[in-house]
């Protein structure tokens, strides 16, 4: 499938090039191979950088280790990858107080970007329920830098608890 860009008259042409330029720069466009394009790829190549420190009833803490194909242009951690992190370590830790007959559903995520994680850099996770009921699981999730405790990245996890389905 081709796809033709549409661009406005007013815009320069200055500034098309630009735009385009930086979107090459940063991969688009790229073609990707086909082994990267199966189920659940991205979330093994997530899984692959976290190891598990602690596991306790609402709280999970694990060891992520930032590698050069999970970084940005600028060699730091890429904020998608922030999130993905985020979202399972989240899980993980909602799983810890809800009970397997219900599904997690993630309502929202948020994510605070205060410093950033260079590549080969260790961070500490910490995740934390910090609300659960019969309907609804808030999961607090701290990025820290293992080697001076800086934070890097706050999140915010909102799952909605519900039944599993019966077919």
């Amino acid at each position: 499938m081709t796809t033709t860009t549409i661009v406005s008259k007013e815009m320069p042409p200055q500034t098309v090039a630009k735009v385009n330029g930086f979107i090459k720069s940063v991969g688009g466009g790229s073609i990707i191979p086909a082994k990267y394009e199966g189920e659940g790829v991205h979330t093994d190549v997530i899984r692959s950088l976290l190891k598990v420190q602690h596991i306790h009833r609402g709280r999970v803490s694990c060891i992520l280790t930032v590698k050069p194909h999970v970084c940005n242009a600028y060699n730091t951690l890429h904020g998608g990858a922030v999130g993905s992190v985020a979202e399972i370590v989240a899980i993980a830790c909602a799983r810890t107080v809800v009970n397997k007959d219900k599904e997690l559903f993630l309502g929202e995520l948020s994510v605070s970007y205060l410093a950033a994680a260079v590549s080969q850099a260790e961070v500490i996770v910490d995740a934390s329920v910090v609300r659960s009921g019969r309907n609804l699981t808030v999961v607090a999730i701290e990025f820290k830098l293992k080697d001076t405790e800086r934070l890097t990245y706050m999140c915010r996890a909102t799952f909605y608890n519900m039944p599993v389905a019966s077919l």
